[in-house]
C-alpha cells in the first residue's frame, strides 16, 4: 500500500476514534453558559451576544435538520455538529503532524522504508489523539459552543499551508494560499482564533521562499506577518465597516437618500477597486500584488457571512443583540461595544481616580429618517496611569483581590514592575500555565479556583512535588479524591511534548519555529491581548486551546525522538513501533482513561431540566425578570426551540438598560403579549436618561410611584434639576416609595391566593437601594406602575439582591424564583417569605431533576443546583411542618431521597444537608436523620481537615470561607444531636470541632 493510501488511512480511523469518543460524550440537550443562546439563536435564525456567529449559526441550524422535526432532539445534533467539527480537527491535525515528520525523516522523492512510515504514522496517531482527549478541547467538542468549529478552520488552514508548502514551485500551488484567505474570511463568521495562525504562516512562505534565511528577513517575516494580522483584524473587519458607516451618514444626513444607500454606494467602490486592482495585476504581470487582491477579495467574500447578521435584524427576531439592522449599530455590535475597553500599553490601575472626562467623536443612532447623534464619546481621565496595566479592574472585588494576590499596602499605587509581576503571577501562572497543566500534566478537581491551594489546581499525581506545591497529599479530602475531574498525568505528556520540542528544534530548526509562533500567538500573545481581570464566572481554559494544539504537535513528534533512542537497542522497524505503543501510552492512552469519566455528559439534563422548572414555576402570561447567563440562555433555548411555556416572557436585567432590547419588549414574542410599558422610544432611546441620579429632596413619606415616573420622564425644564454644565436632566428627588394597591383587580387576575386575600396590602411601600436609576430600571417600575396585577411578576432567586431595587419584601419563594405579591408581611415569619403551598406543588408535581442522582458527571454549575435544589426542598419541608401538614412533609423527604444524588460534593454540599437532618428530626425520622448527619458530618471533617493540612503546610490559614461555614455547620451539627437525644455522637462532633478549631487559632495567633 502506498504511503498516500496508508496516510489517509490512518487519519480517518483517528477522525472516527475522536468522532466516537465525542458521541458517546455528547451532552443530550443544552448545557450552561453560551450553548443555550447559541442553540435557540442558530433554530430561528436570530442574532446572539457581540460580535456575533453567523456562520456557526448557520452551520448549526442545517445540523438541526436531522432532528426531524422533533424539537427536543434539535440540542443533540447542534451539539453532535460540535463533534463531528472537533473530530475532524483531530483529522487535519493527524495529517498536519504526519507532513511535519514526513519533512524530518525523507528526503525528496526517496522511497519510505516499513520503519519510517510506522514512525510517521505513529507520530500522527499520538500527537492527534492527545489533542483528542485533552481536557479542554474535550469540554467544547460535546456542547453547541463555536471554538469546536473555530479549532476545525484553524487546523485546516494551518494544514493547508503545508500542503502548499510541498507543491509551492508547481504551477497553480497559490491556489492553496488563497484557499487559506478564503476559510479565513469564513472563521471570521465563527470566531477569530484562526486568525492567530498568519504570523506562523508568514513563515512557512518565507522559509520555502527564500534560499538564505537572514536575521533580517526573520524580523521582517515575523512584522509583515503581524501587519497581515492587524489588517484583517481591524482594517477589514472593523474600519470596512466603519468607513462605509461614514458614507451611510453623508448620504442620509446630507444627501437625503435612504439608509443603506452608502453602504452600497461603498460596496460597489470596493469591489470596482478590487476588480481593477486584479485586472491591472494581471496585465502588468505582477504576481504578488494579483495574489494579495485575490486573497483580499476571498477573505470580505468569505466575511460576507455576516450579512445574514443584519438581514435577520430587520426582521426584530425575539433574539435580536443590538438591533444591528444599520451601519451604526452594525459597527457597534462588530466593535463589542457593550463589553467596553480595556487598556493594554497605558492606562489606569484599579485605584486611580477619575478626575475629568475627555470628549471624543460622535456615537450615531438611527432616526425616523435619518442618523441622529445618540451622544459623544467619552473617556475617563485618570489621576495615575501607568505602562502596561495588568491591575486595572475596578469593579467588586477586584481591588481587594490585587491586593490580596499582590500583597500590596494599603494606598500603594502599582507601578510597572507590579503590573508585570501580575501579568507573570496570575494572568499567565494562574490564568493560563493553570490551564495548560490541566491538559498535560494533570488536575485536581474541577472547582473553580481563585488562586487558593484547594480548588481548580494542577496537579501531577507525584505526591512530593504535589506536597510542595498544594500541601499535604496523604489525606485528601472527598471533594478531591473523589472527584471525576481528580486526573494525574504524572507529568508524561507534558515530557513527550517538551522531548518533541527539544528534538523538533534539533532536526528542522525552521518547522519547530513556525509550531513555536503559533503556540505563542494562540497562548501567550492572547493573554496579553485580553489583559484579562479576576474573578471571572467561568474558567476561560476554551480561549488558548489553540496553543495546546501546538503543543500536541510536539508530542506527536515525539514519537521520533523516543524511536531514535530506542533503534540504539534494537532494529529499526521494532524501535518505530515501540516509540509508538510506549507514546501512546503515556499520553494518549493515560488521558482517555483518566479524562473520560469528567467528559462523559451523556446523561445530564440538568442545565435542561433547571431551565424548564424556572418557565413552570411561573403562573401564565408572566414576567419573569432575570440576570445572568445561566437563568436565562437555557430558559432562551427551551422556549424558543422546545416551545416549553412560550407565554412567560423573560426579560434579562443585564439587557434591559438598552434601547434596542427595550424595543423588543414592547414586541408580542411566542405566545407573550408586549410589556406594560408606557414608555416612549424617544424617551428611553440611547443617549437619552442612560443615568438618573440620586438628589435628595428631604420628601416626607413616600411618593406614589406613578408620580415618581411622571417626574423621570418629563421633559419640563421646571421638573429637571440643571447641572454644571448648564444641560438640564431628570433626577430621582426621593427613594421612598408607594404603589396604591387596587384590592379587586388582585382578586380579579388572581394575582394571590384566595387564602391570603384577607392579607392583600392597600399601599406597598418599600426604599429604592441605589444612588441612580439606570433606563433598565426606570422600565421595571414602568411595569410594575401600570401592570395592574394583570401579569404575575418574578425573579430568579439566584440574581444579586440589588436588583429586587428594594422590593424584598414582597418577593415570595416559589422554589427557583420569587413572586412579587402585595401582602403585608407576617411578623412571625423569616426573613425570607415563602409561599408553601405553590412551593410543594412545584417540588411534587412540576419540576424536573436532570438525573442529578444517577448522571455519571456533573459539571461545577450542576453541582451547585444540587445546593440550590436541596434548598428548596428544606424550605418546602420547613413551611408545611410549620403549617402543621407532616403527612406531605414526608413525602417531600421522599421525593428528595428518590431525585438527589447521595455523593457530597465539597463543604457547602455538606453544609447544605444540616437543614435537611434537622427537618429529619422534626418529622420524627431520627434514623435517617442520624445515617445523613454522619455522612455530612464525616465529609465536612474531612474537608475542614485538609484545609488544615494544607494551611499548617503554607504556614496561614487557606479558604477561610469555606472554614467558617465549615466549622459553623459541624457546630451546629454537635448541638442538634444533643437536643435529640444523641449524646454520644455530639461528644464525637464536639470533639472534632474543638481540635479543627485548635489547629486555625495557632495560625490565627501568629
Amino acid at each position: 500500500m502506498s504511503y498516500f493510501k496508508i496516510n489517509n488511512l490512518t487519519g480517518w480511523t483517528c477522525f472516527l476514534v475522536a468522532a466516537v469518543t465525542y458521541m458517546l460524550t455528547l451532552e443530550p440537550s443544552v448545557s450552561f453558559w453560551d450553548a443555550g443562546e447559541f442553540i435557540a439563536a442558530a433554530y430561528k435564525m436570530q442574532i446572539v451576544h457581540q460580535p456575533g456567529a453567523p456562520l456557526y449559526l448557520m452551520f448549526e441550524r442545517l445540523l438541526s435538520i436531522f432532528a426531524f422535526g422533533d424539537q427536543t432532539k434539535v440540542a443533540y445534533f447542534m451539539n453532535m455538529g460540535s463533534a463531528l467539527a472537533s473530530a475532524f480537527t483531530i483529522l487535519f491535525l493527524f495529517w498536519t503532524i504526519t507532513a511535519l515528520a514526513k519533512k524530518i525523516l525523507i528526503k525528496g522523492n526517496d522511497e519510505i522504508p516499513v520503519a519510517k512510515i510506522i514512525s510517521i504514522m505513529g507520530a500522527g496517531i499520538v500527537g492527534a489523539l492527545a489533542y483528542t482527549f485533552s481536557d479542554s478541547f474535550w469540554f467544547s467538542a460535546v456542547e453547541s459552543e463555536v471554538y469546536a468549529l473555530s479549532s476545525l478552520f484553524t487546523a485546516l488552514v494551518f494544514w493547508a499551508i503545508f500542503k502548499w508548502e510541498a507543491i509551492a514551485e508547481e504551477p497553480g500551488a497559490d491556489k492553496w494560499l488563497l484557499f487559506i484567505a478564503y476559510i479565513m474570511g469564513l472563521s471570521i463568521g465563527i470566531h477569530l482564533l484562526n486568525l492567530l495562525t498568519i504570523p506562523a504562516i508568514a513563515f512557512v512562505y518565507y522559509f520555502k521562499k527564500t534560499p538564505q534565511v537572514s536575521r533580517a528577513g526573520i524580523i521582517k517575516t515575523f512584522i509583515i506577518g503581524v501587519l497581515i494580522l492587524a489588517v484583517i483584524q481591524f482594517g477589514i473587519i472593523q474600519y470596512l465597516v466603519s468607513i462605509g458607516a461614514q458614507f451611510d451618514l453623508f448620504f442620509v444626513n446630507t444627501l437625503g437618500l435612504g439608509f443603506g444607500s452608502g453602504v452600497v454606494v461603498f460596496a460597489i467602490l470596493v469591489i470596482a477597486s478590487l476588480v481593477y486592482g486584479i485586472l491591472y495585476s494581471i496585465k502588468r504581470q505582477r504576481r504578488l500584488l494579483n495574489l494579495g487582491l485575490l486573497a483580499v477579495s476571498l477573505i470580505i467574500f468569505g466575511y460576507c457571512s455576516f450579512a445574514m447578521i443584519v438581514i435577520r435584524a430587520q426582521a426584530d427576531p425575539n433574539l435580536n443583540n443590538n438591533d444591528p439592522d444599520n451601519a451604526f449599530s452594525f459597527l457597534g455590535y462588530l466593535n463589542r461595544v457593550q463589553y467596553g475597553d480595556r487598556p493594554l500599553l497605558s492606562g489606569p490601575n484599579f485605584n486611580s481616580n477619575p478626575i475629568d472626562i475627555k470628549e471624543g467623536g460622535n456615537i450615531y443612532r438611527k432616526g425616523t429618517d435619518k442618523y441622529e447623534i445618540a451622544t459623544i464619546k467619552r473617556a475617563y481621565v485618570y489621576d495615575k496611569t501607568t505602562l502596561f496595566p495588568r491591575m486595572h479592574g475596578d469593579r467588586d472585588g477586584h481591588a481587594a483581590f490585587y491586593k490580596n494576590w499582590m500583597r500590596l499596602d494599603e494606598g500603594h499605587f502599582p507601578g510597572v514592575i507590579d503590573n508585570i509581576g501580575f501579568l507573570f503571577s496570575y494572568q499567565i501562572g494562574h490564568m493560563y500555565m493553570r490551564y495548560f497543566m490541566w491538559n498535560f500534566a494533570g488536575r485536581q478537581n474541577d472547582q473553580q479556583g481563585f488562586g487558593n491551594y484547594v480548588d481548580g489546581n494542577w496537579l501531577s499525581g507525584i505526591k512530593p512535588i504535589d506536597t510542595l506545591r498544594l500541601g499535604n497529599q496523604s489525606n485528601l479530602p472527598p471533594s478531591i479524591a473523589e472527584s471525576n475531574s481528580y486526573n494525574r498525568f504524572f507529568f508524561l505528556p507534558l515530557i513527550l511534548g517538551l522531548i518533541g520540542a527539544v528534538w523538533h528544534f534539533n532536526r528542522n530548526k525552521k518547522d519547530a519555529w513556525i509550531i513555536c509562533l503559533l503556540f505563542f500567538f494562540t497562548g501567550l500573545a492572547i493573554v496579553l491581548y485580553l489583559n484579562q481581570t479576576p474573578l471571572e464566572p467561568r474558567e476561560r481554559d476554551y480561549a488558548f486551546a489553540g496553543s495546546f494544539y501546538a503543543f500536541a504537535i510536539w508530542i506527536g513528534i515525539s514519537v521520533l525522538a523516543v524511536q531514535e533512542w530506542l533503534v540504539k537497542k534494537t532494529n529499526t522497524k521494532s524501535a518505530a513501533i515501540g516509540a509508538t505503543i510506549i507514546t501512546l501510552l503515556t499520553a494518549p492512552v493515560l488521558m482517555a482513561v483518566e479524562g473520560w469519566d469528567d467528559h462523559d455528559r451523556s446523561d445530564k439534563m440538568v442545565a435542561h431540566d433547571i431551565a424548564v422548572n424556572y418557565l413552570e414555576s411561573c403562573a401564565p402570561n408572566a414576567i419573569l425578570f432575570t440576570y445572568g447567563d445561566n437563568d436565562t440562555y437555557p430558559l432562551w433555548y427551551a422556549q424558543e426551540v422546545e416551545k416549553i411555556r412560550p407565554d412567560v416572557r423573560l426579560v434579562n436585567l443585564s439587557l434591559f438598560d438598552a434601547d434596542w432590547y427595550l424595543n423588543g419588549m414592547k414586541r408580542k414574542q411566542n405566545e407573550s403579549a408586549p410589556l406594560p410599558l408606557s414608555m416612549k422610544i424617544d424617551q428611553y432611546v440611547n443617549g437619552v436618561r442612560d443615568v438618573i441620579y440620586y438628589q435628595d429632596y428631604k420628601i416626607a413619606g413616600n411618593v406614589e410611584l406613578k408620580t415618581i415616573m411622571e417626574l423621570l420622564l418629563s421633559d419640563n425644564t421646571e421638573d429637571q434639576l440643571q447641572r454644571q454644565n448648564g444641560q438640564y436632566e431628570n433626577f430621582l428627588p426621593t427613594k421612598n416609595f408607594k404603589l396604591t394597591v387596587n384590592k379587586a383587580d388582585v382578586i380579579k387576575n388572581n394575582a394571590v391566593a384566595a387564602a391570603d386575600r384577607e392579607k392583600i396590602a392597600s399601599e406597598m411601600e418599600w426604599t429604592y437601594n441605589k444612588e441612580f436609576i439606570t433606563k433598565g430600571t426606570l422600565a421595571m417600575f414602568d411595569i410594575l406602575a401600570h401592570n395592574n396585577w394583570e401579569r404575575p411578576i418574578y425573579f430568579t432567586k439566584g440574581m444579586p439582591a440589588e436588583q429586587f431595587n428594594g422590593l424584598d419584601n414582597y418577593l415570595y419563594n416559589e422554589g427557583l424564583v420569587l413572586r412579587l405579591m402585595p401582602l403585608v408581611k407576617d411578623s412571625s415569619q423569616n426573613k425570607e417569605l415563602i409561599n408553601t403551598p405553590v412551593l410543594y406543588h412545584n417540588v411534587m408535581n412540576k419540576f424536573l431533576w436532570g438525573n442529578l442522582k444517577n448522571a455519571s458527571y456533573l459539571d461545577t454549575e450542576s453541582q451547585t443546583h444540587i445546593s440550590i435544589l436541596t434548598n428548596i426542598f428544606n424550605n418546602t419541608i420547613s413551611g408545611l411542618i410549620r403549617m402543621g401538614r407532616k403527612e406531605e412533609a414526608k413525602k417531600v423527604v421522599a421525593r428528595y431521597f428518590e431525585v438527589m444524588p447521595e455523593k457530597l460534593y465539597g463543604i457547602r454540599s455538606s453544609a447544605s444537608l444540616y437543614f435537611m437532618v434537622e427537618n429529619l428530626y422534626l418529622l420524627g425520622e431520627k434514623q435517617r436523620a442520624n445515617e445523613l448527619l454522619k455522612r455530612s458530618s464525616a465529609s465536612l471533617q474531612k474537608e475542614i481537615s485538609y484545609l488544615a493540612d494544607v494551611s499548617d503546610s503554607k504556614n496561614s490559614i487557606v479558604g477561610d470561607q469555606d472554614i467558617q461555614l465549615g466549622m459553623s455547620f459541624l457546630n451546629q451539627m454537635a448541638r442538634i444531636t444533643a437536643a435529640n437525644g444523641e449524646a454520644k455522637f455530639s461528644t464525637e462532633l464536639n470533639n472534632q470541632f474543638n481540635a479543627l478549631a485548635a489547629r486555625f487559632s495557632g495560625h490565627l495567633s501568629q
